[in-house]
């Protein structure tokens, strides 16, 4: 319902607005920006914050109960909310908050919004995403231009106010164009930050403007299990909810992270001290996969009780919230049944000892590993440890295939590519991502072609054979960190009959998300070529190879892409080039797979060669 008292929420921002109620800027403080047109209550908010600690899975609730509100018919988009000064995060260390997850429009973003991504099935952009530092150089550099009509600048309402018209532009145009029913909104850290505190309260201010069952608030909290007690302990999450409130936020709902399931006593003290209902407490605890937390979250009614609060079962589409509901649980229900392959896995890479690093390889992974009924046992592999061949050798010892993944910085660098030279000798299935890539063209100029001395410029700018190098146009681009980088989807055409047209459905060209600096030196093609090293997909326009192969004479599966196949990876849609990385794994230890329909759509050689067209 609207406010009683006429509310600047749905007027443009400036001295129009004002005028609307006969006041200057100095006289009121109003200050609640949105784009013309916004109708305000149309969309619903739901706000994610933690409480007691970090990392515990604000994404994951955020993106399953945003799946189940989409599956009913509703559109939904997500946005992440960080506290840090970054203006996003392509130059943040992965040991310190995990891989850079890269959309289709190249925003190097936080991995939270590859969940969102996976679980959702739909591309998000840039304005799925703000940082602090986005915030305040908006702000500082509309102050410089005379944006604010001389009025001192402050935290409340001018920031506060930037955040609302954020949320507000992406309501009203989502990621299609058209205002969108309900967007998530989940704001990283926990309330206690200092760094949060101006994004609280601007949604506690979204909330009042926005008018009643506009915004429904969600408290992620920790339950505590000390193993010398032997029992959970809720005062931790009681007082991180107190001090959400202490910030004018009631939350309609609680959800509670734990190892084990939270016990009834435990649900009814948070119901008691945070006035939520007990029915709107959810044990988040522990799950054998994230995929299976959607279902358990329908079942337990979180859906109904959102619809409830912000006033939405008449926008509803039953029949389309039954056919979506049949395609996840065919998907999660593979997940824990009975496998009939199984391989293991080398990943070699100098992030080895951090999971977080290759967060969407390892859903990738799973992907592939549920659609082929194969139990995939991933060895982590630390290439900074490998100082020579026979270590190559022995920490890749018995697995079926291979991955070398991205990375920057020289660290581990040779440790790759005698992975890649293990994997192409002995003929092992072999994946290399973007670095990986490169790698192996610099490995495979070494030691075919006898360029003893060929290096990428990036490690070594005066090696005897830049195979790898930055392409003179570039060059002309040096500066800025991140200036140079060819980021984002990106066209690559395929050549006809080739291994990469063969997985990606007999198509001559595709899309996939880049995130790099150097090429291949374009000097060198022939030469590699001549070899057997087949460069199978190409830019469009200029000379940057983009997907190398070996054929078939030469080896089973030798496969890499400049590109990020893993980001675009999706549990109903896994990604090609994994998918035959995978199969061809499992055909190397049982050929008959080849002969299965699995096999003849994923294992060369097992199926007609694909037509040119």
């Amino acid at each position: 319902m609207p406010h009683s008292e006429p509310s600047p929420a749905d007027q443009p921002e400036g001295a129009g607005f004002l005028s609307q109620f006969g006041k200057s800027e100095e006289s009121t403080e109003w200050h609640s920006p949105a784009p013309a047109g916004y109708l305000r209550g149309k969309t619903k908010f739901v706000v994610v914050i933690g409480t007691v600690m970090s990392g515990l899975g604000k994404g994951i609730f955020a993106s399953s109960l945003a799946k189940l509100i989409k599956d009913k018919g509703l559109s939904v988009s997500p946005i992440k909310m960080e506290g840090y000064l970054n203006i996003d995060s392509g130059t943040l260390n992965p040991y310190r908050h995990g891989e850079v997850f890269v959309l289709a429009d190249g925003c190097e973003t936080d991995m939270d919004l590859g969940t969102y991504e996976r679980i959702l099935g739909q591309e998000l952009t840039r304005k799925n995403f703000i940082t602090a530092g986005q915030v305040y150089t908006e702000v500082l550099e509309r102050e410089r231009r005379g944006g604010y009509l001389g009025r001192d600048v402050q935290m409340i309402p001018h920031v506060t106010g930037l955040v609302k018209m954020r949320l507000r532009e992406l309501a009203m145009t989502g990621n299609n164009g058209n205002q969108v029913d309900v967007v998530f909104v989940e704001v990283g850290g926990t309330a206690g930050d200092y760094e949060n505190g101006f994004y609280i309260e601007a949604l506690r201010e979204l909330a009042f403007e926005e008018g009643p069952e506009s915004t429904c608030f969600v408290a992620l909290t920790y339950i505590l299990e000390p193993s010398i007690l032997g029992e959970q302990k809720s005062k931790a999450a009681q007082l991180g909810i107190k001090r959400l409130m202490e910030a004018g936020i009631q939350p309609h709902i609680v959800a509670c992270r734990a190892k084990n399931p939270v016990t009834e006593k435990v649900m009814e003290k948070i119901a008691m001290f945070s006035n939520v209902p007990l029915k709107r407490i959810f044990s988040m605890h522990d799950r054998e996969s994230v995929y299976a937390i959607p279902e358990e979250m329908r079942a337990a009614g979180l859906d109904r009780e959102i619809l409830s609060i912000l006033n939405l079962h008449d926008r509803t589409n039953p029949a389309k919230e039954d056919t979506a509901r049949v395609a996840w649980l065919d998907f999660s229900r593979r997940i824990f049944a009975t496998r009939r392959h199984q391989i293991e896995l080398g990943i070699s890479g100098k992030y080895a000892a951090l999971r977080d690093a290759y967060a969407s390889i390892d859903k990738a992974i799973e992907h592939c590993s549920v659609h082929l009924s194969c139990d995939v046992r991933v060895r982590w592999i630390d290439t900074s440890d490998l100082m020579d061949d026979a270590q190559a050798a022995r920490a890749l010892d018995g697995v079926q295939a291979v991955i070398v993944p991205g990375g920057f910085g020289q660290r581990g660098v040779e440790g790759k590519i005698r992975c890649a030279k293990w994997a192409r000798v002995n003929k092992v299935p072999f994946l290399g991502i973007c670095l990986g890539f490169q790698v192996a063209v610099i490995e495979f100029g070494r030691n075919v072609l006898g360029l003893a001395g060929a290096n990428s410029t990036e490690f070594e700018p005066n090696c005897a054979h830049p195979m790898i190098s930055e392409l003179p146009d570039q060059k002309k681009l040096e500066g800025i960190m991140g200036g140079t980088m060819r980021l984002g989807t990106q066209q690559v055409l395929l050549e006809p009959g080739s291994l990469a047209s063969f997985l990606y459905g007999g198509k001559l060209e595709m899309r996939e998300r880049f995130r790099h600096r150097y090429e291949v030196e374009p000097s060198y093609i022939e030469q590699l070529h001549e070899a057997g090293l087949r460069f199978s997909g190409r830019h469009p326009k200029f000379p940057i190879m983009q997907l190398l192969e070996l054929p078939q004479s030469m080896h089973p599966y030798f496969v890499g892409g400049q590109f990020h196949p893993e980001l675009t990876s999706r549990p109903l849609a896994p990604n090609p080039m994994f998918m035959g990385l995978v199969a061809a794994a499992i055909a190397s230890r049982e050929p008959e797979f080849a002969a299965t329909e699995l096999g003849r759509r994923w294992v060369r050689g097992a199926a007609k060669p694909v037509a040119a067209h």
